[in-house]
């Protein structure tokens, strides 16, 4: 299976515990780095992204398999 693969400023939208956020990749991370206290794993295969939230501030760090892109 091919995993996702998405750049800095792809639209998508993935399933949260307050239903369907959408926003827009700020940062995309190929190692393991440190946010709002936890250690969020990636490598060059399997990166995470950093998020910004359209309704709010809010900044999200997601792996590609939770999210989708949105068509523009």
């Amino acid at each position: 299976m091919m995993k996702k693969k998405f750049k800095t400023g792809d639209q998508v939208s993935w399933d949260s515990e307050a239903g369907l956020v959408s926003g827009k990749i700020i940062k995309v991370h190929k190692k393991d780095f440190s946010y709002k206290g936890y250690t969020h794993h990636a490598t060059a295969d399997d990166p995470q992204y950093e998020i910004k939230s359209d309704i709010s501030d809010h900044i999200a760090a997601h792996k590609g398999a939770v999210l989708h892109h949105v068509k523009k």
